[in-house]
Protein backbone atom coordinates (compact mmCIF):
# COMPACT_ATOMS: atom_id res chain seq x y z
CA UNK A 1 0.00 0.00 0.00
CA UNK A 2 1.29 3.35 -0.73
CA UNK A 3 -0.17 6.54 0.40
CA UNK A 4 0.51 9.79 -1.66
CA UNK A 5 -1.09 13.31 -2.15
CA UNK A 6 -2.25 15.20 -5.76
CA UNK A 7 -2.64 18.67 -5.39
CA UNK A 8 -5.35 18.60 -8.27
CA UNK A 9 -8.85 19.37 -7.56
CA UNK A 10 -10.60 18.67 -10.95
CA UNK A 11 -11.91 15.19 -10.90
CA UNK A 12 -10.96 14.83 -14.17
CA UNK A 13 -7.62 15.52 -13.81
CA UNK A 14 -6.91 12.52 -10.69
CA UNK A 15 -5.98 9.27 -12.12
CA UNK A 16 -7.39 6.36 -10.06
CA UNK A 17 -9.46 3.35 -10.19
CA UNK A 18 -12.14 4.98 -7.98
CA UNK A 19 -12.93 8.93 -6.72
CA UNK A 20 -14.15 9.10 -2.79
CA UNK A 21 -15.89 11.71 -2.62
CA UNK A 22 -17.55 12.49 1.20
CA UNK A 23 -21.40 13.67 1.44
CA UNK A 24 -22.69 15.62 4.29
CA UNK A 25 -26.06 14.85 5.79
CA UNK A 26 -28.56 16.02 4.20
CA UNK A 27 -26.72 16.41 1.24
CA UNK A 28 -28.52 19.37 -0.32
CA UNK A 29 -27.26 20.90 -3.34
CA UNK A 30 -23.50 19.92 -4.62
CA UNK A 31 -21.06 22.10 -3.77
CA UNK A 32 -17.04 22.40 -4.29
CA UNK A 33 -15.38 18.91 -5.46
CA UNK A 34 -19.04 16.96 -5.45
CA UNK A 35 -20.46 19.86 -7.72
CA UNK A 36 -17.04 19.12 -10.08
CA UNK A 37 -18.30 15.86 -10.10
CA UNK A 38 -21.75 16.51 -10.97
CA UNK A 39 -21.07 18.81 -13.88
CA UNK A 40 -18.54 15.97 -14.88
CA UNK A 41 -21.13 13.85 -15.05
CA UNK A 42 -24.03 15.05 -16.09
CA UNK A 43 -26.05 15.87 -12.98
CA UNK A 44 -25.66 12.40 -12.17
CA UNK A 45 -24.99 13.22 -8.59
CA UNK A 46 -27.80 16.10 -8.47
CA UNK A 47 -30.18 13.46 -9.80
CA UNK A 48 -29.25 10.58 -7.20
CA UNK A 49 -29.89 13.20 -4.24
CA UNK A 50 -32.76 14.36 -5.95
CA UNK A 51 -34.08 10.69 -5.75
CA UNK A 52 -33.03 9.97 -2.15
CA UNK A 53 -30.90 7.21 -3.14
CA UNK A 54 -28.03 9.49 -2.00
CA UNK A 55 -28.66 11.43 1.96
CA UNK A 56 -25.36 11.30 3.20
CA UNK A 57 -26.03 9.02 6.45
CA UNK A 58 -23.27 7.71 7.99
CA UNK A 59 -21.98 4.66 6.26
CA UNK A 60 -23.67 4.73 3.02
CA UNK A 61 -21.81 4.69 -0.03
CA UNK A 62 -23.20 4.91 -3.50
CA UNK A 63 -21.28 3.87 -6.60
CA UNK A 64 -21.57 5.26 -9.93
CA UNK A 65 -19.90 4.19 -12.90
CA UNK A 66 -18.20 7.32 -14.62
CA UNK A 67 -18.30 5.42 -17.99
CA UNK A 68 -15.37 7.16 -19.30
CA UNK A 69 -16.99 11.03 -18.24
CA UNK A 70 -13.07 10.76 -15.70
CA UNK A 71 -10.44 8.73 -15.33
CA UNK A 72 -11.92 6.94 -12.43
CA UNK A 73 -14.14 3.91 -13.66
CA UNK A 74 -16.36 4.88 -10.59
CA UNK A 75 -17.04 7.54 -8.15
CA UNK A 76 -18.08 6.39 -4.62
CA UNK A 77 -20.37 8.74 -3.07
CA UNK A 78 -19.58 8.55 0.77
CA UNK A 79 -21.75 9.25 3.63
CA UNK A 80 -19.88 11.16 6.96
CA UNK A 81 -23.53 11.97 8.60
CA UNK A 82 -24.94 15.48 10.26
CA UNK A 83 -22.30 16.78 12.39
CA UNK A 84 -19.27 14.05 11.88
CA UNK A 85 -16.71 13.60 14.30
CA UNK A 86 -13.08 12.01 13.61
CA UNK A 87 -14.74 8.30 14.21
CA UNK A 88 -17.54 9.45 11.48
CA UNK A 89 -14.95 10.61 9.20
CA UNK A 90 -12.94 7.30 9.37
CA UNK A 91 -15.80 4.96 8.89
CA UNK A 92 -16.96 6.54 5.98
CA UNK A 93 -13.25 5.53 4.74
CA UNK A 94 -13.75 2.11 5.91
CA UNK A 95 -16.97 1.72 4.56
CA UNK A 96 -15.94 3.31 0.92
CA UNK A 97 -12.87 1.09 1.09
CA UNK A 98 -14.91 -1.99 1.16
CA UNK A 99 -16.85 -0.57 -1.72
CA UNK A 100 -13.74 -0.69 -3.42
CA UNK A 101 -12.39 -3.56 -3.23
CA UNK A 102 -15.66 -5.42 -3.64
CA UNK A 103 -15.10 -3.51 -7.20
CA UNK A 104 -11.90 -4.52 -7.80
CA UNK A 105 -9.79 -0.84 -7.55
CA UNK A 106 -6.30 -1.09 -7.23
CA UNK A 107 -5.81 2.55 -6.52
CA UNK A 108 -8.37 5.27 -4.36
CA UNK A 109 -7.99 8.76 -4.47
CA UNK A 110 -9.94 10.52 -1.62
CA UNK A 111 -11.12 14.22 -3.31
CA UNK A 112 -12.76 15.94 0.02
CA UNK A 113 -14.49 19.02 0.27
CA UNK A 114 -12.82 22.47 -0.34
CA UNK A 115 -11.38 23.62 3.10
CA UNK A 116 -12.21 20.66 5.13
CA UNK A 117 -10.49 20.23 8.60
CA UNK A 118 -7.21 18.40 8.04
CA UNK A 119 -8.06 16.01 11.01
CA UNK A 120 -11.15 14.99 9.43
CA UNK A 121 -9.17 14.40 6.15
CA UNK A 122 -6.50 12.46 7.75
CA UNK A 123 -9.22 10.10 9.59
CA UNK A 124 -10.99 9.55 6.43
CA UNK A 125 -7.72 8.77 4.97
CA UNK A 126 -7.08 6.17 7.01
CA UNK A 127 -10.55 4.20 7.23
CA UNK A 128 -9.62 4.09 3.05
CA UNK A 129 -6.29 2.71 4.00
CA UNK A 130 -7.06 0.07 6.48
CA UNK A 131 -11.11 -0.76 5.47
CA UNK A 132 -10.79 -2.83 3.01
CA UNK A 133 -7.83 -5.01 4.89
CA UNK A 134 -8.20 -8.88 4.99
CA UNK A 135 -6.35 -11.61 6.61
CA UNK A 136 -5.95 -13.87 3.71
CA UNK A 137 -2.95 -16.16 4.98
CA UNK A 138 -4.73 -18.85 5.92
CA UNK A 139 -6.64 -19.69 2.62
CA UNK A 140 -5.37 -22.00 0.57
CA UNK A 141 -6.36 -19.55 -2.21
CA UNK A 142 -5.60 -16.14 -1.67
CA UNK A 143 -8.16 -13.79 -3.14
CA UNK A 144 -6.36 -11.41 -5.52
CA UNK A 145 -7.84 -8.27 -7.58
CA UNK A 146 -6.14 -7.32 -10.74
CA UNK A 147 -3.42 -7.95 -13.22
CA UNK A 148 -0.74 -7.39 -10.72
CA UNK A 149 -2.19 -9.91 -8.15
CA UNK A 150 -2.22 -7.67 -5.47
CA UNK A 151 -3.34 -9.29 -2.45
CA UNK A 152 -6.92 -8.22 -1.92
CA UNK A 153 -7.82 -5.13 0.05
CA UNK A 154 -4.47 -3.06 -0.13
CA UNK A 155 -4.99 -0.58 -2.06
CA UNK A 156 -3.03 3.12 -2.83
CA UNK A 157 -4.63 5.51 -1.83
CA UNK A 158 -4.25 8.87 -3.03
CA UNK A 159 -5.32 12.19 -1.13
CA UNK A 160 -5.98 14.95 -3.80
CA UNK A 161 -6.77 18.49 -3.15
CA UNK A 162 -3.88 19.46 -1.56
CA UNK A 163 -5.65 18.00 1.61
CA UNK A 164 -2.50 17.33 3.58
CA UNK A 165 1.17 18.39 3.59
CA UNK A 166 3.87 15.52 3.01
CA UNK A 167 4.28 14.93 6.54
CA UNK A 168 0.28 14.19 7.26
CA UNK A 169 0.71 12.18 4.09
CA UNK A 170 3.43 10.06 5.71
CA UNK A 171 1.39 9.72 9.03
CA UNK A 172 -1.51 8.16 6.96
CA UNK A 173 0.80 5.58 5.27
CA UNK A 174 2.52 4.93 9.12
CA UNK A 175 -0.51 4.74 10.69
CA UNK A 176 -2.34 2.34 8.46
CA UNK A 177 0.42 -0.13 7.85
CA UNK A 178 0.52 0.13 12.50
CA UNK A 179 -3.21 -0.44 12.47
CA UNK A 180 -3.42 -3.20 10.09
CA UNK A 181 -0.67 -5.15 11.66
CA UNK A 182 -2.21 -4.96 14.99
CA UNK A 183 -5.14 -6.46 13.20
CA UNK A 184 -3.34 -9.16 11.90
CA UNK A 185 -1.71 -10.23 14.67
CA UNK A 186 -4.94 -10.25 16.75
CA UNK A 187 -6.98 -12.25 14.30
CA UNK A 188 -3.93 -14.76 13.35
CA UNK A 189 -4.89 -18.20 14.83
CA UNK A 190 -3.63 -19.09 18.29
CA UNK A 191 -1.63 -22.17 16.78
CA UNK A 192 0.31 -19.79 14.90
CA UNK A 193 0.14 -16.82 17.17
CA UNK A 194 1.65 -18.21 20.71
CA UNK A 195 3.37 -16.26 23.18
CA UNK A 196 6.43 -17.07 21.61
CA UNK A 197 5.74 -15.87 17.94
CA UNK A 198 4.22 -13.10 19.29
CA UNK A 199 7.73 -11.95 20.68
CA UNK A 200 9.27 -13.04 17.36
CA UNK A 201 6.62 -10.43 15.89
CA UNK A 202 7.85 -7.63 18.46
CA UNK A 203 11.33 -7.92 17.35
CA UNK A 204 10.63 -7.36 13.38
CA UNK A 205 8.90 -4.27 14.83
CA UNK A 206 12.01 -3.18 16.53
CA UNK A 207 14.32 -4.38 13.74
CA UNK A 208 15.18 -1.12 11.39
CA UNK A 209 13.84 1.42 13.55
CA UNK A 210 16.74 3.45 14.97
CA UNK A 211 15.16 4.57 18.09
CA UNK A 212 13.55 1.46 19.29
CA UNK A 213 14.95 -1.58 21.20
CA UNK A 214 13.19 -4.64 22.70
CA UNK A 215 14.12 -6.90 25.32
CA UNK A 216 11.88 -10.39 25.84
CA UNK A 217 11.82 -12.31 29.31
CA UNK A 218 10.88 -15.73 29.19
CA UNK A 219 10.02 -18.28 32.35
CA UNK A 220 13.70 -17.60 33.70
CA UNK A 221 13.44 -14.07 34.13
CA UNK A 222 9.89 -13.58 35.16
CA UNK A 223 11.22 -16.48 38.17
CA UNK A 224 13.60 -13.55 39.30
CA UNK A 225 11.63 -10.83 39.15
CA UNK A 226 8.91 -12.98 41.22
CA UNK A 227 6.55 -12.14 38.71
CA UNK A 228 4.34 -14.92 40.12
CA UNK A 229 0.92 -13.29 38.76
CA UNK A 230 1.44 -13.65 35.36
CA UNK A 231 3.79 -17.53 36.02
CA UNK A 232 0.60 -18.59 37.62
CA UNK A 233 -1.55 -17.94 34.46
CA UNK A 234 0.94 -19.30 32.40
CA UNK A 235 1.07 -22.77 34.25
CA UNK A 236 -1.83 -24.59 33.13
CA UNK A 237 -0.31 -24.40 29.37
CA UNK A 238 2.42 -25.78 28.06
CA UNK A 239 3.04 -22.71 25.70
CA UNK A 240 5.88 -20.72 27.49
CA UNK A 241 4.91 -17.24 28.84
CA UNK A 242 6.47 -14.20 27.53
CA UNK A 243 6.93 -10.41 28.92
CA UNK A 244 8.06 -8.00 26.24
CA UNK A 245 9.48 -5.00 26.27
CA UNK A 246 10.06 -2.10 24.34
CA UNK A 247 11.74 0.96 24.90
CA UNK A 248 11.56 4.41 22.04
CA UNK A 249 14.32 6.38 23.26
CA UNK A 250 14.55 9.31 20.49
CA UNK A 251 17.89 11.33 20.28
CA UNK A 252 18.06 13.26 23.98
CA UNK A 253 18.11 16.87 21.56
CA UNK A 254 15.18 15.96 20.47
CA UNK A 255 13.23 14.95 23.57
CA UNK A 256 10.65 17.93 24.99
CA UNK A 257 10.09 16.28 28.22
CA UNK A 258 11.58 14.20 31.39
CA UNK A 259 8.47 12.38 31.03
CA UNK A 260 8.28 8.71 30.30
CA UNK A 261 5.30 7.18 29.16
CA UNK A 262 4.10 3.62 29.88
CA UNK A 263 2.05 1.84 27.40
CA UNK A 264 0.84 -1.90 28.81
CA UNK A 265 -0.78 -4.54 26.64
CA UNK A 266 -2.50 -7.74 27.54
CA UNK A 267 -1.81 -10.67 24.93
CA UNK A 268 -3.48 -13.66 26.09
CA UNK A 269 -3.02 -15.76 22.43
CA UNK A 270 -5.58 -17.68 23.76
CA UNK A 271 -8.03 -17.96 26.64
CA UNK A 272 -10.60 -20.58 27.49
CA UNK A 273 -11.09 -19.41 30.92
CA UNK A 274 -8.69 -22.13 32.90
CA UNK A 275 -10.37 -24.44 35.29
CA UNK A 276 -13.19 -21.70 35.07
CA UNK A 277 -14.16 -22.21 31.54
CA UNK A 278 -16.04 -20.36 28.89
CA UNK A 279 -19.25 -21.24 26.83
CA UNK A 280 -17.76 -23.08 24.18
CA UNK A 281 -20.27 -21.12 21.67
CA UNK A 282 -17.93 -18.46 20.36
CA UNK A 283 -14.71 -19.46 21.90
CA UNK A 284 -12.88 -19.65 19.06
CA UNK A 285 -12.76 -15.52 19.08
CA UNK A 286 -10.66 -15.47 21.97
CA UNK A 287 -7.69 -15.66 19.92
CA UNK A 288 -8.40 -12.15 19.86
CA UNK A 289 -7.92 -11.79 23.62
CA UNK A 290 -4.42 -10.33 22.82
CA UNK A 291 -5.74 -7.81 20.99
CA UNK A 292 -4.61 -4.61 23.64
CA UNK A 293 -1.26 -6.38 23.48
CA UNK A 294 -1.04 -5.94 19.42
CA UNK A 295 -2.53 -2.98 19.74
CA UNK A 296 0.30 -1.59 21.74
CA UNK A 297 3.16 -3.46 20.04
CA UNK A 298 1.87 -2.08 16.21
CA UNK A 299 1.85 1.45 18.47
CA UNK A 300 5.38 1.54 19.57
CA UNK A 301 6.39 0.91 15.44
CA UNK A 302 4.08 3.90 14.78
CA UNK A 303 5.24 6.23 17.62
CA UNK A 304 8.88 5.57 16.39
CA UNK A 305 8.14 6.25 12.12
CA UNK A 306 6.34 9.71 13.83
CA UNK A 307 9.00 10.26 15.89
CA UNK A 308 7.51 11.54 19.06
CA UNK A 309 9.83 13.40 20.86
CA UNK A 310 9.01 11.48 24.12
CA UNK A 311 11.17 8.09 25.56
CA UNK A 312 8.15 5.37 25.70
CA UNK A 313 8.21 1.98 27.57
CA UNK A 314 5.78 -0.36 26.27
CA UNK A 315 5.25 -3.66 28.74
CA UNK A 316 3.31 -6.76 26.85
CA UNK A 317 2.42 -9.84 29.24
CA UNK A 318 1.90 -12.70 26.91
CA UNK A 319 0.66 -16.90 27.46
CA UNK A 320 -2.32 -18.82 27.28
CA UNK A 321 -4.99 -19.11 29.78
CA UNK A 322 -5.68 -23.12 29.38
CA UNK A 323 -6.85 -25.99 31.58
CA UNK A 324 -5.01 -28.60 32.84
CA UNK A 325 -3.39 -30.45 35.43
CA UNK A 326 -1.04 -27.67 36.21
CA UNK A 327 -3.47 -24.41 35.92
CA UNK A 328 -3.80 -22.59 38.72
CA UNK A 329 -7.32 -23.40 40.42
CA UNK A 330 -10.37 -21.75 42.29
CA UNK A 331 -8.88 -20.88 45.65
CA UNK A 332 -5.27 -20.69 44.75
CA UNK A 333 -3.33 -17.74 46.40
CA UNK A 334 0.01 -16.54 44.08
CA UNK A 335 2.10 -13.79 45.02
CA UNK A 336 2.32 -10.85 42.50
CA UNK A 337 5.91 -8.71 41.52
CA UNK A 338 5.09 -5.99 44.04
CA UNK A 339 4.53 -8.55 46.79
CA UNK A 340 0.78 -8.39 47.14
CA UNK A 341 -1.08 -11.70 47.23
CA UNK A 342 -4.12 -12.51 45.49
CA UNK A 343 -6.89 -15.14 45.93
CA UNK A 344 -7.70 -16.71 42.59
CA UNK A 345 -11.66 -17.14 42.68
CA UNK A 346 -12.38 -16.65 39.24
CA UNK A 347 -9.17 -18.34 36.61
CA UNK A 348 -11.36 -16.60 33.94
CA UNK A 349 -10.30 -13.11 35.78
CA UNK A 350 -6.72 -13.90 34.16
CA UNK A 351 -6.21 -10.66 32.44
CA UNK A 352 -5.97 -8.44 35.40
CA UNK A 353 -3.29 -10.91 36.57
CA UNK A 354 -0.65 -10.61 33.74
CA UNK A 355 -1.64 -7.23 33.91
CA UNK A 356 -0.63 -6.97 37.59
CA UNK A 357 3.25 -7.87 36.76
CA UNK A 358 3.50 -6.04 33.83
CA UNK A 359 2.17 -2.14 35.56
CA UNK A 360 4.51 -2.91 38.01
CA UNK A 361 7.43 -3.89 35.96
CA UNK A 362 6.31 -0.83 33.58
CA UNK A 363 6.30 1.70 36.38
CA UNK A 364 9.84 0.12 38.25
CA UNK A 365 11.73 0.44 34.94
CA UNK A 366 11.06 4.21 34.67
CA UNK A 367 7.49 4.93 33.56
CA UNK A 368 6.29 8.01 35.01
CA UNK A 369 2.12 7.63 33.68
CA UNK A 370 1.06 4.64 32.18
CA UNK A 371 -2.37 3.52 30.12
CA UNK A 372 -2.92 0.09 29.92
CA UNK A 373 -5.20 -1.31 26.93
CA UNK A 374 -6.96 -4.92 27.46
CA UNK A 375 -9.64 -6.36 26.38
CA UNK A 376 -10.98 -6.82 30.35
CA UNK A 377 -13.91 -7.65 30.91
CA UNK A 378 -17.42 -8.45 29.56
CA UNK A 379 -19.23 -6.38 31.62
CA UNK A 380 -17.50 -2.93 29.82
CA UNK A 381 -19.77 -4.57 26.83
CA UNK A 382 -22.66 -4.41 28.82
CA UNK A 383 -22.53 -0.99 29.92
CA UNK A 384 -21.33 0.99 27.05
CA UNK A 385 -21.22 -1.59 23.84
CA UNK A 386 -19.16 -1.45 21.31
CA UNK A 387 -18.79 2.26 20.18
CA UNK A 388 -16.82 3.55 23.31
CA UNK A 389 -13.90 1.85 25.36
CA UNK A 390 -14.12 2.09 28.98
CA UNK A 391 -11.84 4.70 30.49
CA UNK A 392 -10.58 4.29 34.30
CA UNK A 393 -7.62 7.03 35.65
CA UNK A 394 -6.19 7.59 39.35
CA UNK A 395 -5.18 11.19 38.33
CA UNK A 396 -8.13 13.51 36.76
CA UNK A 397 -5.63 15.48 34.34
CA UNK A 398 -4.30 12.97 32.80
CA UNK A 399 -7.44 10.81 32.36
CA UNK A 400 -8.55 14.00 30.16
CA UNK A 401 -5.47 13.47 28.15
CA UNK A 402 -5.92 10.35 26.90
CA UNK A 403 -10.22 11.17 26.73
CA UNK A 404 -9.14 14.10 24.17
CA UNK A 405 -6.69 11.60 22.30
CA UNK A 406 -9.67 9.34 21.89
CA UNK A 407 -12.02 12.30 20.66
CA UNK A 408 -8.77 13.20 18.08
CA UNK A 409 -8.16 9.86 16.38
CA UNK A 410 -11.51 8.39 16.98
CA UNK A 411 -10.37 5.49 19.48
CA UNK A 412 -13.54 6.40 21.63
CA UNK A 413 -13.33 6.28 25.21
CA UNK A 414 -16.06 7.35 28.05
CA UNK A 415 -15.15 7.71 31.49
CA UNK A 416 -15.90 5.52 34.19
CA UNK A 417 -16.08 6.18 38.01
CA UNK A 418 -13.25 5.08 40.50
CA UNK A 419 -15.25 5.63 43.63
CA UNK A 420 -13.73 4.23 47.08
CA UNK A 421 -17.28 2.71 47.35
CA UNK A 422 -16.22 0.13 44.94
CA UNK A 423 -13.01 -1.05 47.12
CA UNK A 424 -14.44 -3.74 49.03
CA UNK A 425 -15.20 -5.75 45.97
CA UNK A 426 -11.73 -5.97 45.50
CA UNK A 427 -11.48 -7.72 49.02
CA UNK A 428 -10.33 -11.27 49.93
CA UNK A 429 -11.11 -13.50 52.98
CA UNK A 430 -7.56 -15.07 52.67
CA UNK A 431 -5.41 -12.75 51.20
CA UNK A 432 -4.49 -9.10 50.31
CA UNK A 433 -6.88 -9.32 47.23
CA UNK A 434 -9.34 -11.60 44.92
CA UNK A 435 -9.43 -11.42 41.01
CA UNK A 436 -13.04 -11.55 41.20
CA UNK A 437 -15.79 -10.39 43.39
CA UNK A 438 -18.68 -12.59 44.62
CA UNK A 439 -21.57 -9.72 43.78
CA UNK A 440 -22.48 -9.96 40.04
CA UNK A 441 -22.34 -5.56 39.76
CA UNK A 442 -19.42 -2.96 38.44
CA UNK A 443 -17.17 -5.48 36.67
CA UNK A 444 -15.69 -3.41 35.09
CA UNK A 445 -15.22 -1.03 37.80
CA UNK A 446 -13.91 -3.51 40.31
CA UNK A 447 -11.59 -4.86 37.46
CA UNK A 448 -9.87 -1.29 37.25
CA UNK A 449 -9.60 -0.51 40.77
CA UNK A 450 -7.67 -4.26 41.52
CA UNK A 451 -4.93 -3.05 38.24
CA UNK A 452 -4.61 0.09 40.50
CA UNK A 453 -2.80 -1.63 42.97
CA UNK A 454 -0.40 -2.37 40.67
CA UNK A 455 0.84 1.52 39.12
CA UNK A 456 3.21 1.84 42.08
CA UNK A 457 1.24 5.12 42.31
CA UNK A 458 2.19 6.67 39.08
CA UNK A 459 -0.62 8.58 37.24
CA UNK A 460 -2.51 5.55 35.30
CA UNK A 461 -5.20 5.14 32.71
CA UNK A 462 -6.77 1.74 32.03
CA UNK A 463 -8.88 1.40 29.04
CA UNK A 464 -11.07 -1.29 28.53
CA UNK A 465 -11.41 -2.21 24.95
CA UNK A 466 -13.80 -5.55 25.17
CA UNK A 467 -16.41 -4.23 23.16
CA UNK A 468 -13.88 -1.87 20.76
CA UNK A 469 -11.24 -4.28 19.93
CA UNK A 470 -13.08 -6.61 18.04
CA UNK A 471 -16.64 -6.04 15.25
CA UNK A 472 -17.65 -9.35 14.94
CA UNK A 473 -15.52 -11.60 13.73
CA UNK A 474 -12.37 -9.46 12.98
CA UNK A 475 -10.01 -7.22 14.69
CA UNK A 476 -10.48 -3.57 14.59
CA UNK A 477 -7.37 -2.56 15.64
CA UNK A 478 -8.70 0.14 18.30
CA UNK A 479 -6.20 1.64 20.22
CA UNK A 480 -3.13 2.02 18.23
CA UNK A 481 -4.40 5.68 17.14
CA UNK A 482 -5.07 6.31 20.74
CA UNK A 483 -1.78 5.07 22.05
CA UNK A 484 0.24 7.33 19.54
CA UNK A 485 -1.69 10.20 20.03
CA UNK A 486 -0.89 10.23 23.82
CA UNK A 487 2.33 9.97 23.48
CA UNK A 488 2.80 13.01 21.14
CA UNK A 489 -0.04 15.00 23.68
CA UNK A 490 2.90 13.50 26.76
CA UNK A 491 5.40 14.60 24.46
CA UNK A 492 4.05 18.79 25.28
CA UNK A 493 3.58 18.37 28.83
CA UNK A 494 5.15 21.14 30.75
Amino acid sequence: MNVTSSRATDPARIKADALVVPVPSPPGDPEGPLAAVDSALGGLVSSVIADGEVTGAAGQVRVLHTRGDLPAARVLLAGVGDDPDRGAWAAAGRAAARAARDAGAQRVALLPPAGADRGDVRAMAEGIATGAWRLDDFRSKKKTTGKRHRAAGDPDVIVAGGALAPAGVRAVAATAEAVNLARELAETPSNHMTPTILAKRAEQVARGRRTLSIDVLGPRELKTLRAGALLAVAQGSAEQPRMIVMRHRPPKAARTTGEVLGLVGKAVTFDTGGISIKPSAGMEEMKMDMAGGAAVIAAMGLIADLEVPAEVLAVVPSTENMPSGTAMKPGDVFTAMNGMTIEVTNTDAEGRLILADALTYCARQGATRIVDMATLTGAIVVAIGDVYAGLFGSDRAFTELVREAGDETGDLCWPMPMHPGYDPLVKSAVADLSNSAKKRQAGAVYAARFLRDFTEGRPWCHVDVAGTAMQGDYASGFGVRLAADVAQRVARLR
